[in-house]
Order: C-alpha cells, then sequence, then structure tokens
C-alpha cells in the first residue's frame, strides 16, 4: 500500500521556479531514459525541483509512492539503458474525470503545477485534456472540501509540454520521435542478416515489422536495406501488385527477395495485406515457386540501448522541454518539441495530434494521397527514392527523351565514412531509371590520373546495376577513396581526362578533401572547357566539418561505434567503482564527433580544437574529479568519462592526461586512457547514414540534370551548377560552392566559420554537473560564460 499523502502541498518556489514533474507513458520506446535524465538535471540547473512519475497516469492517480523527488545522482547512468526505469503502464481510470480529479489532488498536495510527459500521441491527447480541465477540477477539489482555497492558490494554472516517445514515428510535424531510429537500427541489423541467408539460398523472405498506422519502420527499412518490395498504409501498391512482383522478380539475375510488411498494410480497397498472402504468392508452384520464409520481428524492435541519435534527441528535446515549461503562460497553448531536418523546434501539440488523426482517416478513407500530403517532406521524399532506386531498368515511363541523357561521373574522395556505398547505389538507380550513364571513377582523382587504358580494370567504367545493388549495407567505399585532390593530381591532366571521356556532370562524395577537390575543379572552370558542367557534393565524413551542412553522411556511424565503445568502457569504469577513462575520439579540427557523443555517453568532461586545452582547465577537472569521488558513497555507475578530440592541443593527449589524473588521485581513484582509432569509421553505415544517404544522392543527380543546356557560358555563368548539398536549420539546400568558400570556410582549421553544434558543449557540461572552468586563451572569440548560454536548444 501506497504511503498517505502529505497533509499540506510543500510552499510554492519563487518566482518562475517550478516543481517539474516527469512521466513517461503509453508504450516504451528506446531514449526515453535520456529524456528523463535531461529533464530532472536541466530542471535542478534551473533551481526548479524535480518529480518523477512512476507508472505513468496510473502513478498519478495513485500518488504516494508513485510520485517521488529526485535528485542529481538518481539518474547517473539512466542514458545507456532501454525501455524506461521509471516504469508506464496504461491507466483507464485516468480516462474518467474521477480519476483526473485524483490526479489533479495529488500534483498539488506534491506541489507540482508543471508535467512533462513522454510518451504516444494517446497519452499526449491525454495530457491536453488535463491541462484545459484544471481549473474546474481545483475548482471542484475545493467545492467537495478535499482542498482549502489556500491549498490551490499556487497551483491554479498547469503548465504541461509533451515529448514524443514512439518508435512507429507516426507523431505529424516533426521528422524524428523519440525511439524510432533505434527501432530502426534493430530492423536494419536483422534484415541485414537475414539478407546473407536469403542470398545464399536463393530464397525470398517476407519480413513483417510494427506500424499499425504509419509505414516509417517499414519505408526506412526498405530503403536501408534495398528490399525489392515494400508495403505500407499509407501508400498500398497498385492493383496489379500481385502480377508486377511476379513480373520483376529476378528479371535482373537476383539470388534473393526481400520484401518488407508493415503490420497495418493494405491494399487499395483497405484489405490486409498478411505476411502469408505475398509467401503463398511468391511460392506458388504455378507461378514463382521461390523457397518462401517469414519473419515477424516483434517486440525486438522495441528493445536494447538507444542509439546515439536518440540519446542526442531525448536529452535535447528534454533540455527544450523544461525552458518550455519555464517560458510558459496560462495563455501559451500546450506544446510538443519536435525536430525539423537538424533544428528542436516547439509546435502546438493540439495540431499534431489532429494532423495525425487526419492521416488514419486518410487512409480508412482510402484517400492515400492526402495521407501521404499529411506526413512530412522526408517521409514523401523516401517513398519517391524508393520508387525510383527500385525501378530501375523496369520503369520505360520515368525515362528522359536521349537528347537529356547524360554520362555522370561518380567519384569518392577523402576517407571512408558509412553511406558513401549506399549514396551512389541510389545515384547508378536514378541514373539507371531516367535513362543517363552512370560511370564510376575508381581509387578518387589519384586512380583518374594514374590508370592506363591497358590495364585490366580500368579506372573509368560504365557502372553495372548488379554490381551496385547489393551495396545498401556495406561500408567502406567499393569503389575506392583517396585523399588526393585533382590541383595534387594535376588540373590539366585531370580536364583533358575529362574531355577524354565526355562527363556531363559529376556527382563527388566525400569529406573536406571533396570540399576541397570541387573549390579547386570551379576555380581552373575558366581555364578548362572540359570542366564546365554541372557539379555537386554530397558531404560525406565522420567529422560533420564539411561547410555548407549540418550533417555529413557518415557522422551518425561514427556515433554508434563510439557509443557503443564508451558504454563498454563505462561498464569496465563502473565495474571497478573508481575509474576514470579519456578517450581520444576522431574528428580533425572539429571538435562534432568529441561533443556530440559526450552528450550521448554523459561525458564528464569534452575537450575539443575550437576550445582548447589549458593547465587551468586540466586542473579545474582534476579537482572536480576528486571532489567527486570523494562524494561518492561506492554506488553502482561511479565510472566516469573524459572525451578528448585528436587534435584538442598540440601537448595535452589522452595519455598525458590520464597519467596527470592518476598523478593527482594519489591511488584515491584510478584513470585509464583509451583511444578506439578507426573502429570509429564503423562497419555496417546506421539506418540515418543510410537513408539519408539515399535521399540527398537521388536530390543530387536531379539537380544535375536540370542543366540540359551544358554550355561553358551557362556553367561559368550560373552560380548553382556547382554546388554542394547539406541540411541546414530545418531545410535542405544547394549552396553554391564560390559563396561557401568564401564566406563559411575556415580554411587553415578544415571546418565551417560558424558551427551549428558549439552551444552544444554548454549542454554536455551542465547535463554531467562539470562547474564552470577556466577557458584557454585560443577559445573562440566571445566564449565567456554569459554568451555561451546564448541559443541553448
Amino acid at each position: 500500500m501506497a504511503p498517505p499523502h502529505p497533509a499540506n502541498p510543500p510552499p510554492p518556489l519563487e518566482g518562475k521556479l517550478r516543481r517539474i514533474a516527469m512521466m513517461t507513458s503509453g508504450g516504451d520506446a528506446p531514449g526515453m531514459n535520456a529524456a528523463i535524465r535531461a529533464v530532472v538535471r536541466m530542471a535542478l540547473e534551473k533551481g526548479c525541483e524535480a518529480y518523477c512519475i512512476y507508472e505513468g497516469y496510473e502513478g498519478l492517480v495513485q500518488g504516494g509512492s508513485f510520485i517521488r523527488k529526485f535528485d542529481w545522482e538518481q539518474v547517473r547512468g539512466w542514458l545507456s539503458e532501454g525501455g524506461t526505469l521509471i516504469g508506464t503502464a496504461r491507466c483507464m481510470a485516468f480516462y474518467e474525470r474521477p480519476g483526473r480529479l485524483t490526479a489533479a489532488k495529488n500534483m498539488v498536495l506534491n506541489g507540482i503545477d508543471a508535467l512533462i510527459i513522454c510518451g504516444g500521441d494517446g497519452s499526449l491527447t491525454g495530457a491536453d485534456k488535463f491541462r484545459a480541465e484544471w481549473p474546474s477540477l481545483i475548482k471542484e477539489l475545493v467545492d467537495t472540501k478535499q482542498l482549502t482555497a489556500e491549498q490551490i492558490e499556487p497551483f491554479k494554472h498547469l503548465n504541461i509540454v509533451g515529448l514524443v516517445g514512439s518508435i512507429d514515428n507516426d507523431m505529424s510535424g516533426t521528422d524524428a520521435t523519440i525511439g524510432c531510429f533505434s527501432a530502426l537500427g534493430r530492423i536494419c541489423e536483422l534484415v541485414d542478416y537475414i539478407e546473407a541467408t536469403a542470398s545464399s539460398h536463393s530464397r525470398a523472405f517476407v519480413i513483417e515489422v510494427m506500424g499499425r498506422h504509419c509505414g516509417w519502420l517499414a519505408l526506412m527499412a526498405g530503403v536501408a536495406t534495398g528490399a525489392d518490395f515494400v508495403f505500407i498504409p499509407e501508400k498500398p501498391r497498385a492493383e496489379n501488385w500481385r502480377e508486377e512482383m511476379c513480373s520483376i522478380h529476378r528479371k535482373i539475375g537476383k539470388r534473393k527477395t526481400i520484401v518488407i510488411v508493415a503490420e497495418g498494410a493494405a491494399d487499395q480497397d483497405g484489405n490486409k495485406i498478411s505476411p502469408e498472402m505475398i509467401k503463398d504468392l511468391l511460392a506458388d508452384k504455378d507461378g514463382l515457386a521461390l523457397d518462401t520464409r517469414i519473419t515477424t520481428l516483434g517486440h525486438v524492435q522495441r528493445g536494447g540501448s538507444a542509439c546515439a541519435y536518440d540519446r542526442q534527441l531525448a536529452t535535447l528535446q528534454g533540455v527544450e522541454a523544461v525552458n518550455a515549461v519555464l517560458d510558459a503562460t496560462p495563455e501559451t497553448p500546450t506544446p510538443f518539441i519536435a525536430i525539423n531536418e537538424n533544428k528542436i523546434t516547439r509546435k502546438p501539440l493540439v495540431q499534431a495530434v489532429l494532423d495525425t488523426k487526419e492521416v488514419s482517416k486518410a487512409i480508412e478513407a482510402r484517400d492515400f494521397d492526402r495521407a501521404m500530403k499529411l506526413r512530412d517532406t522526408e517521409f514523401s521524399d523516401m517513398y519517391n527514392s524508393y520508387m525510383t532506386t527500385t525501378a530501375t531498368q523496369l520503369n520505360q515511363s520515368m525515362k528522359l527523351p536521349s537528347r537529356r541523357h547524360m554520362r555522370i561521373a561518380i567519384i569518392h574522395v577523402g576517407a571512408p565514412a558509412g553511406g558513401v556505398n549506399a549514396a551512389t547505389r541510389a545515384a547508378v538507380a536514378y541514373c539507371f531509371t531516367r535513362g543517363h550513364t552512370p560511370i564510376a571513377i575508381h581509387n578518387g582523382f589519384a586512380g583518374l590520373a594514374r590508370h592506363h587504358d591497358d590495364q585490366p580494370v580500368g579506372a573509368v567504367r560504365e557502372f553495372d546495376w548488379l554490381e551496385v545493388d547489393g551495396w545498401a549495407s556495406k561500408g567502406g567505399s567499393e569503389i575506392g577513396m583517396n585523399r588526393e585532390t585533382p590541383g595534387e593530381s594535376g588540373m590539366e591532366h585531370i580536364a583533358s581526362l575529362f574531355a577524354k571521356y565526355k562527363f556531363d556532370g559529376l556527382f563527388i562524395i566525400g569529406g573536406f578533401e571533396a570540399f576541397q577537390s570541387l573549390s579547386q575543379l570551379r576555380q581552373a572552370q575558366e581555364k578548362y572547357s572540359s570542366l564546365c558542367i554541372p557539379m555537386t557534393l554530397l558531404p560525406a565524413t565522420i567529422s560533420n566539418n564539411v561547410p555548407g551542412t549540418e550533417y555529413s553522411i557518415g557522422s551518425d556511424t561514427c556515433l554508434n561505434e563510439l557509443v557503443r565503445y564508451c558504454d563498454t568502457i563505462k561498464q569496465s569504469a563502473s565495474a571497478s567503482r573508481r575509474r576514470v577513462f579519456v578517450i581520444e575520439t576522431q574528428g580533425g579540427r572539429s571538435g562534432y564527433v568529441a561533443t556530440l557523443a559526450g552528450l550521448a555517453v554523459g561525458a564528464v568532461a569534452v575537450y575539443t580544437p575550437e576550445e582548447g586545452i589549458s593547465i587551468a582547465m586540466l586542473a579545474a577537472d582534476i579537482a572536480h574529479l576528486k571532489k567527486a569521488f570523494q562524494q561518492d558513497s561506492g554506488q553502482s555507475r561511479a565510472g566516469r568519462l573524459i572525451l578528448i578530440n585528436e587534435k584538442a592541443s598540440k601537448v595535452y593527449n589522452a595519455k598525458l592526461i590520464a597519467d596527470m589524473i592518476r598523478e593527482e588521485a594519489h591511488e584515491r581513484f584510478e584513470s585509464r586512457d583509451s583511444i578506439p582509432g578507426h573502429v570509429q569509421q564503423g562497419g555496417t553505415p546506421s539506418p540515418m547514414d543510410r537513408t539519408r544517404a539515399v535521399r540527398l544522392a537521388i536530390k543530387c543527380i536531379e539537380h544535375l540534370e536540370n542543366y540540359e543546356d551544358r554550355s561553358d557560358a551557362t556553367i561559368l555563368k550560373d552560380p548553382q551548377t556547382c554546388t554542394v548539398i547539406g541540411i541546414k536549420g530545418a531545410s535542405v539546400v544547394f549552396s553554391p560552392m564560390k559563396e561557401v568558400e568564401e564566406k563559411e570556410t575556415d580554411w587553415p582549421n578544415r571546418r565551417p566559420k560558424d558551427e551549428f553544434w558549439v552551444e552544444l558543449k554548454h549542454i554536455v557540461d551542465i547535463l554531467s554537473g562539470r562547474p564552470e572552468v577556466p577557458r584557454p586563451e585560443s577559445s573562440l572569440k566571445g566564449w565567456k560564460a554569459k554568451d555561451r548560454k546564448r541559443g541553448l536548444i
């Protein structure tokens, strides 16, 4: 039995400060614990009191021990935990007014006047209704003498903020919900395993994934794994899908067939399409007679630790939720925290829920065009990308007139990054679909410059579809990457080879060397006519340091690998109770990887090239560690991590810092250094890198197609003929290279001048409890304590 409620609520906090309660409701999703941690610690940082409500709305109705005050240490180690550690449960009592009346009473008795809820659209709808009823609920509690007028005086208004936790990613108005990319990662991992056995035995596999009313998981898994067929609720396949499946299958010599079905998939008449139905079709002896198996992934999709992106998303949204609570007035509509492309935003909750329900209504009414329009832009882009890359050489209606066909060269420049092969596969597929000739340049500009026509395998050759069809999940670069730029290879020689092979367009995939290469080619266009062709760059580097974009292909894969590595190291640090690990990250002269990994693993400190390292900073951090271990009671999860970028300092490296900590610890705790090195480049690319690679690569080839008039004058005059594609804030944009070179690039440090993530470093410090430390003289201009809080997400 729960202990009795307090007789009176605690006195209200002064000013705008709140007692903020955090609750998870509905289903569980990986990343919810990261959101709880962020809300608790940010609330405490702002001077508020933090509470957690156990078992969702059930705990709110039950009260007593289900509503608990939290302190800083209680959420240590929660970032790497799956599910939700404060529990979630369905509560029928809250659906009725008496249940909500009891919940309101419990909140007043605990002095809580703000509620942050992480759940699906049903849970958030209930929260908004609770807020709307709040004044009448409070009045009823006084009228029935359950509370006095004095008790409810400070609690006449309730502030509520929603965070969307759902693996289905079914909430309108946001590109991603907490947990969706972790679930997608689980699906892609399992489909990759299934593909191997399907190819070995020349089998077909029908894989059912979650998604009763939303096909996001099925669609993205189809894009990321290169599945042959995808069935989703929003866009049923054509009426003749059975004939289409039979006619397309293995026409071009494939050994396997992978079909991904969302659990809510139906045909155009609203009839459910089940995995068994598809299996029967593929295995029909009078048809394809394929050895076909069904795999239902089930709840394995929800389990496990959150991926790096979900931890970051949940953390940043949790921080923004606390800020939204403190900014709210009684007139402010209930917001939920969304993300669009790369920008965290607040949006009206009621409208998002209505839009979400409209999708289901459109599907039920079989108005599928409307259902697709109600999904976000990325969903539609991904669907079109998927259909384009699977219609290769089969959908003749998508081919352009022969006069518009182009010879498009594809080259990889720089170091390997996850998603490069997926981007290449998508570009090649799109070229074949439109009638273009995709041409592979092997081993970058060095391979192009040094090849000989009499070599068995030329450095320049046309792609074959069967060759690239299996590249969706491959890491590294199948055509080879090289850091050499055309200027180093000899621009005149490179220009002569462009003329020899009659390139009509150039698609470059790579990191800062690729950016540098495109800059050199652009500047040489006035001198060499053969270089007067449309060119575009898709940034791909684990360092995420290419100007013109806030996201580079490969950076998500790197962060996932680094987070897994750090989780394992932290387990060792925690097991020994009193150990610090100093981990060196890659990233060149950009601290992006170190900072975002620090956000995802809860690093005590992060050292970056942008800020630098000083002896005073190290002394302050060591003093903080000594104090932390002195106060530590020896409980679990006591291990601590420090992340240092490989170029953060010319003097202080991971080993030296670990040695300094060990020396100053005087055997009261230990320290070790660890260098993951090229492990960070990753093996299998992450689903985010795969899907974004496909989407952006197709946009790049579409952009090149715009320049049918490939005269020298047109190319030299129009700055959009030489571009870098990128995500900036809430948009995908093509930025002219000339403008990016001159205005956005810090050439000596090989990074953008304005790095959007720099402000996030302050959040890492806040949530890890790092005190204010002395900043090196080499820090970014204007880096002061008051400035660092500017732009907190």
